[in-house]
């Protein structure tokens, strides 16, 4: 069959899979299958991601300086967790993935990528006008050589649609840089305070601090958070209706903004945002008695409120039914939002924030608790962790400022799901997808029947190459009853 026919229908057929391998024309499939691919095919071991022909994006090219360069690089490809990877090779950076690469003003600088598998890369500097060329064999290689000519941090990265957003990129130092690592402002989706069980009412008391931080935002790049605790998004709070709630929150003494905090499990004036406009190095505390059930967002509400929600300012509060919610072996916590900086996606360094941007709702980045995945919830340190036969509950948050999610967990079915943070009407049964508004949340609970890696999305698949992404990790027995490779019949 001619492969102008063989591809496209390859495509229709593929597609219904999601995450196996496939050839695409259309760019935008092209991305979402690229990203998901080399996602999964790390996750199960494999490196067998989309072989489509995708041509560069073309840069002007330097002219190649004459002489010996001054500092050289090898770099092949490669996978390393759930990760796509460049690896250093040789000197300093060998086996380093995505090393940063040191050179002076003036400098010549040769960089030699080498392809490790018989798939497309390339390695592209946009900033010096390089670029390696598409490299499809195993072992090819290609050389690059260009003058530093200017200060500062620059991106490499590979331009193959998808793979930049799963780790195909690393920093060109070109003279100085604050080479100190940034505090991850990641919650742990597992840190969670225990149920209440069916214990009667009582005092919760809850203290918050306003602490702003400059964060990892994606490997090499960070920003300057509003957090609660430290952390994105800030502590889970736990109650049971009819509970005093007492809310403490204190601003940091080295912040530069007035903070607050509503909530909206509060009945009272502005959730409390009204009597918590806390300055610098002031401490305020209010009360309130719980009187609904369900899962509720809080957030600053200082102005420019969505300024402080993006860099942000949000958690979860859930306030428990009378005798508690059903026990489950594994509860998580996890919230959405967008990040809005006047650098593009994917610029190293220090970003700045841009309120012409969140005006125009037009974010650079959308992120699970605070950051891209690959620092972030489809991180081996913070991706969640379950067990074949465990209940598992998930609590979704949007803190946004802007956008609704369309939560989804690629391979799995919620079995209940709590819309809009309902907890007492009758749950929605074999859901595959839940839309959470910004302001809202949900409650969704399934049985993990096999064991792999579960992709957590915003089915609006585009923002998966903004940094939206996270992994559940199920351990276990295969049961081929429940899923199998091959024929039901060989």
């Amino acid at each position: 069959m001619p492969r102008k026919f063989a591809v496209p229908i390859l495509i229709l057929t593929v597609l219904s899979l999601l995450l196996s391998g496939c050839y695409s024309i259309e760019r935008e499939q092209t991305s979402i299958k690229a990203t998901l691919n080399a996602m999964q095919d790390q996750l199960n071991g494999e490196s067998g991601h989309s072989t489509g022909q995708t041509p560069s994006t073309p840069v002007p090219q330097a002219e190649a300086p004459d002489g010996p360069a001054d500092v050289s690089y090898t770099l092949t490809t490669g996978v390393a967790g759930h990760n796509l990877v460049f690896i250093g090779v040789g000197g300093e950076i060998d086996g380093v993935h995505n090393p940063t690469l040191l050179a002076q003003p003036g400098d010549i600088v040769e960089i030699t990528l080498v392809n490790a598998e018989a798939v497309q890369h390339n390695l592209q500097i946009d900033d010096f006008g390089v670029d390696t060329g598409m490299l499809s064999g195993q072992g090819e290689q290609q050389t690059i050589k260009f003058v530093a000519d200017r200060e500062g941090s620059f991106t490499y990265f590979c331009v193959v649609p998808g793979h930049q957003a799963a780790g195909m990129q690393g920093t060109l130092q070109v003279g100085s840089g604050d080479s100190a690592a940034a505090a991850s402002v990641v919650k742990s989706p597992s840190d969670l305070p225990a149920a209440v069980g069916a214990r009667g009412p009582q005092l919760v008391q809850a203290e918050l601090v306003a602490e702003e931080v400059v964060g990892q935002l994606a490997d090499g790049t960070t920003y300057p958070y509003f957090t609660f605790n430290g952390t994105v998004p800030g502590p889970f709070i736990r109650a049971r209706v009819g509970d005093t709630v007492e809310i403490t929150l204190r601003n940091e003494t080295s912040s530069t903004f007035v903070h607050s905090v509503d909530l909206h499990a509060a009945t009272g004036p502005g959730g409390g945002g009204e009597v918590t406009q806390v300055q610098p190095g002031e401490t305020k505390t209010f009360t309130f008695t719980a009187l609904n059930p369900g899962i509720y967002v809080y957030h600053c509400a200082t102005p420019s409120v969505p300024h402080h929600i993006a860099s942000g300012m949000y958690g979860l509060i859930l306030i428990e039914p009378a005798g508690g919610l059903p026990p489950v072996d594994r509860e998580f916590y996890v919230m959405q939002g967008e990040i809005y900086t006047e650098e593009p996606f994917g610029t190293p360094g220090q970003l700045t924030f841009s309120h012409e941007k969140m005006a125009n709702e037009d974010p650079e980045y959308f992120v699970f608790n605070g950051a891209v995945g690959a620092v972030g919830l489809a991180s081996e340190a913070n991706m969640l962790q379950a067990n074949v036969g465990d209940t598992v509950r998930i609590f979704v948050g949007v803190g946004g400022p802007n956008f609704t999610s369309s939560f989804h967990v690629i391979g799995e079915i919620f079995d209940r799901a709590y819309a809009f943070g309902s907890l007492t009407a009758a749950p929605l049964t074999d859901v595959q997808t839940i839309s959470v508004p910004p302001g809202g949340a949900v409650m969704v609970e399934f049985d993990v029947e096999y064991p792999g890696h579960y992709v957590l999305v915003d089915h609006a698949l585009s923002r998966l190459e903004r940094g939206l992404v996270g992994m559940l990790h199920v351990q276990g027995a295969a049961d081929p009853s429940i899923f199998k490779e091959g024929p039901a019949n060989p």
